[in-house]
């Protein structure tokens, strides 16, 4: 091998450089174990140790933590070097946010009242729900249908307004506005797309991760170690409608609310109105029984003031912009009668327009019936207009920033542009000695009373108990900017930290068993040269944990089984060095000869090439189509392809050449099994039909299961949400699937999620209707469903994912996919099996110049696929463990392709090399021996990879088992596919092709 000392410099550099990177994890571990033990000794409750463990590393943030003699190193330093955690191991939310176009469309269009705009939209959106076309097109489509010529999108009505004036004249045709309307739409989500960065930038979580899907409007977000899920989400959604309004006092609605009062209490009585014949009945049916009724019973009056409390002045000194208070129970109740008309009747001419809202936040207090704290919260009369716009909008703000006030309470401070401090100077001025409100998302922040005119354009948003993160998040979002459109989350996937730390712990005991079982199968198979190859394998490890910290990749729990399967990868390319070494000195070579053949191009380096580069397109497509997860495993299976490739050719031979140039024997395997597999001679090709037989009769009853049985879709791909709950004890999934009957108003899918007391809920409830909002109803339904299974103290904040390393009752994880974005990762799916099968088919022509060695690989693997996924069809009622089919099945199969062709490819290049070399033999015994030659190597590999795949199945966590169980389906359905499928079918082509030209 030439160039040996450039080869040791360079692994000697790439492993300190690799040892260097990966310290910062060590590092940044101790900091945070301190933190943790800092934090268990405040509290014992989950939200306090996550606050205490906060305050500990806010403090040694940026003081020095580590110091290696020429650097020294904070915490911030090391955090941000440490190794990417992602999701499933670390906890937090992943998102994929759509930015409504429609909203976007209302936006550019000045709310257009114009019937045919406004049916086109809704047909757009109905429309949506089938179709994969953009929400533009699909309104462009039903536009031209509806208007049929005879309104254009040019219409002042529509997108000819004022604001669009300098783009937009109504002499352009349709065809000309569509151009115009898709770019302003661009830039709309473009702008969505920076706010939601700025704003994730400045929420404080390390590594944040957020980019743009294609042109769909669509933004993934990923922080991993998020805790406060609740405040993430609404960071996320709040679309940052920032206003500024006159307030009515409560002296100048107190008269209101009194006639309100009345009136409400007569309709609630005429609504409420008894039967007079069935009270008769009722009567004459206590009678029957004996019963006495109390003379001085008196039945509760329901009136206004049952559910609000106004508040009426007795001074000039109670004159407030709070002008009622509500429980927070009671708020959508009041909001009912203040919107009947006969109420709305009742307001003068000069408040014709008010507009109720409520504080941004409750309050606790006792009741007057009660010794309790109730949650109260607090009403306003905010001076509205017809066009319920405000005189100043948030864009007039040019920076914020929380701050503490004089009384040292957090709020948020604000500077104006040059229009916004002229229009805050005269609203001031005007209403000096009276209120305004400052409302965001319609939610009243503050309504002080105007002391003085403020003419500087500085002003501050203070609640009375208004907290620090609070008035960060409310700072964050209004510096960021205001979204041009709402976003709404499409898809999500929420995990615990406790869960995170569970996948952690039982995938390095998987990792490290599987490690060791390699390690020792390789010493005991190759002896000497297995130690060599386990020293490689080792660095292999190394320089890939090594890249994955340098470039900030996100490692995954299916990114450890990529890790875990490069091991397989490794041994497999050593495999095939050390069995052609062997093969060579059969032959007759000496040692040196026979090493320089086995790692050369024309020796082993050919097939592991070919074999590496088949896999390498697998991740690639893999990593294209991929999302989340998906896409961290394909990244680590390309890296662990690259270095063990490297590691296996390069290091071992620098090894076994220093050890052979020292004049010592060796042998390339052990007294026990130097006679293995030496003199197989199989007919494979004689037993083509037996195996024809065997597999035709597994794909019908694959494809009959499909067809009868079905699927066990995941949420990836019909759409819904999934949720692991852990309760205290071993809880019955039917019992609990008929108790949330009732709250859902169908059974949910309900069934034993890894431990007895853990299960997975999965329900479809309102899964089709939009609004951020549903998602907090789902979980309290939910909440309120398994109240019988869950101890009385737990809260239902403590019920939701999130705060709690300790967690031991609530969700663990959550999994929410709307039905547009299931048909769209469907589609992804399809497309990413296909194109493997596509580029495997033009790589293997490409490499072996005959169709006919494509063909039967391609059919191979098309047999392979076709039995794993028949397997899941009949197992998921049966097995005890999760096979739903969703992105990482897929994931799995098409890992399972790479694995599949890795062994067709050795067979393939060995039947290419006898081809070229036995020009006697005839083509059925060339490749009967060609499969006996590598079939030493074959079941190597095979087992091995198992090996692997078998402690991952036996100790990983619950969430990858089924992950695990089609990767052990399709080895062994792989390695049986590329002895009796793909080789004899290639026979048979070529055969029939021949006797074609004969004739």
């Amino acid at each position: 091998m030439q160039n040996k000392g450039l080869i040791k410099l360079f692994a000697i550099l790439f492993g300190l450089v690799s040892i260097y990177q990966l310290s910062f994890t060590w590092f940044t571990h101790g900091v945070e174990k301190k933190a943790k033990i800092f934090a268990e000794s405040k509290s014992d409750d989950g939200k306090e140790i996550a606050k205490y463990e906060q305050h500990y590393l806010d403090s040694v943030a940026n003081k020095p933590v580590i110091n290696i003699g020429v650097a020294k190193f904070s915490y911030n330093d090391i955090k941000d070097k440490e190794i990417n955690l992602g999701l499933d191991l670390k906890g937090g939310i992943n998102a994929i946010l759509q930015v409504s176009v429609k909203d976007i469309l209302i936006g550019l269009s000045n709310d257009s009242k114009n019937p045919i705009f406004n049916e086109a939209l809704a047909n757009a959106t109905k429309a949506q729900k089938s179709s994969d076309d953009t929400f533009l097109n699909l309104f462009f489509k039903e536009f031209e249908k509806l208007s049929d010529g005879k309104i254009k999108l040019s219409d002042p009505s529509i997108f000819g307004n004022k604001s669009l004036r300098e783009k937009i004249s109504f002499k352009l045709t349709n065809d000309e506005v569509k151009p115009i309307i898709a770019a302003e739409v661009t830039s709309s989500v473009n702008t969505a797309f920076e706010v939601l960065r700025s704003r994730i930038d400045k929420f404080g979580v390390t590594q944040p991760n957020i980019q743009r899907i294609g042109k769909s409007g669509r933004i993934l977000i990923e922080l991993p170690g998020a805790k406060d899920i609740g405040r993430v989400k609404k960071l996320l959604q709040s679309t940052a409608k920032l206003q500024f309004f006159e307030v009515y006092s409560n002296q100048e609605t107190a008269n209101f609310f009194y006639q309100a009062n009345n009136v409400v209490e007569n309709i609630l009585k005429e609504e409420h109105k008894v039967d007079t014949t069935a009270t008769s009945n009722k009567d004459n049916l206590k009678d029957l029984l004996g019963e006495v009724s109390d003379s001085l019973a008196t039945k509760k009056v329901e009136n206004l003031f049952s559910v609000l409390t106004p508040s009426v002045p007795q001074s000039q000194n109670q004159v407030s912009s709070v002008i009622a208070t509500a429980r927070v129970e009671d708020t959508a109740k009041v909001n009912k009668y203040l919107r009947m008309k006969s109420v709305r009747a009742l307001l003068p001419n000069n408040m014709k327009y008010i507009k109720f809202l409520w504080d941004y936040k409750p309050f606790s207090a006792k009741t007057t019936n009660s010794n309790e704290d109730t949650q109260l919260i607090y009403l306003y009369g905010i001076k509205s207009n017809r066009q319920d716009l405000a005189p100043i909008e948030g864009d007039v703000i040019i920076d914020a920033s929380q701050e503490f006030g004089q009384t040292g309470k957090p709020e948020v401070s604000m500077t104006m542009n040059a229009v916004g401090t002229r229009q805050w100077a005269k609203m001031t001025t005007e209403n000096v000695g009276k209120f305004v409100a400052v409302v965001l998302d319609d939610f009243v922040y503050t309504a002080p009373s105007v002391n003085t005119a403020i003419t500087n354009g500085r002003t501050s948003i203070s609640g009375g108990s208004m907290t620090v993160e609070e008035a960060q998040d409310i700072a964050n979002v209004l510096k960021a900017g205001k979204l041009p459109a709402a976003a709404h989350i499409i898809q999500s996937e929420i995990v615990g930290p406790s869960l995170g730390q569970k996948a952690i712990n039982s995938s390095m005991r998987s990792f490290f068993l599987a490690l060791l079982l390699i390690l020792g199968w390789m010493i005991f198979y190759y002896g000497k040269a297995g130690g060599f190859a386990d020293i490689a394998l080792i660095a292999n490890l190394l320089f890939i944990f090594g890249i994955l910290t340098a470039f900030g990749a996100v490692l995954t729990l299916p990114g450890i089984a990529g890790i875990i399967l490069t091991i397989g990868m490794s041994v497999d390319a050593n495999v095939i060095i050390f069995e052609r070494v062997k093969e060579e000195l059969r032959s007759g070579k000496n040692l040196k000869a026979a090493i320089n053949h086995g790692f050369s191009f024309k020796g082993a380096l050919s097939a592991i090439v070919d074999a590496n580069i088949t896999t390498m397109l697998t991740g690639i497509i893999l990593y294209v189509f991929g999302t989340g997860p998906v896409k961290g495993f394909a990244y680590t299976l390309m890296v662990g392809i690259i270095t063990s490739l490297f590691t296996a050719v390069f290091i071992t031979r620098l090894l076994v050449d220093w050890y052979t140039n020292k004049g010592k024997k060796f042998t390339f395997n052990t007294n026990i099994t130097k006679k293995w597999f030496t003199k197989i001679t199989v007919e494979f090709l004689k037993q083509r039909k037996i195996a024809y037989v065997i597999s035709g009769t597994l794909i019908i009853i694959s494809v009959t299961s499909l067809i009868t049985t079905g699927l066990n879709y995941g949420v990836d791909f019909v759409g819904g949400r999934s949720y692991v709950v852990k309760f205290e004890k071993p809880t019955n999934p039917t019992d609990v699937a008929n108790t949330l009957k009732d709250v859902f108003g169908s059974a949910p899918e309900v069934k034993t999620y890894g431990e007895s007391s853990q299960l997975k809920i999965t329900t479809k409830y309102k899964i089709d209707q939009e609004g951020n909002q549903i998602d907090g109803e789902v979980q309290d339904l939910l909440y309120k469903g398994l109240q019988n299974y869950i101890p009385k103290d737990v809260t239902l904040e403590q019920f939701k994912p999130g705060y709690g390393g300790h967690k031991t009752v609530g969700i663990l994880s959550s999994i929410k996919v709307e039905p547009t974005i299931a048909d769209d990762i469907k589609t992804a799916a399809g497309w990413a099996i296909l194109g493997s099968l596509l580029v495997i088919f033009l790589y293997i022509l490409f490499r072996f110049k005959k169709w006919q060695y494509s063909f039967g690989a391609v059919a191979a693997l098309f047999h392979d696929v076709t039995i794993v996924i028949g397997i899941f069809s009949l197992g998921y009622h049966y097995l005890p463990f999760d096979m739903e089919i969703g992105q990482s099945f897929i994931a799995a199969i098409l890992t399972v392709l790479g694995y599949s062709i890795n062994d067709t490819v050795i067979v393939f290049d060995r039947i290419r090399e006898f081809t070229g070399i036995h020009t006697s033999w005839k083509f059925s015994t060339l490749i009967d021996r060609a499969l006996s030659t590598t079939l030493g190597r074959t079941i190597n590999t095979s087992l091995t990879t198992l090996v692997v795949l078998l402690a991952i199945f036996l100790f990983g966590g619950d969430s990858i088992k089924g992950f695990m169980f089609a990767l052990i389906v399709g080895i062994v359905v792989g390695t049986y596919s590329s002895l009796y499928i793909a080789s004899p079918i290639m026979y048979d082509t070529v055969k029939w092709l021949e006797k074609k030209k004969k004739k």
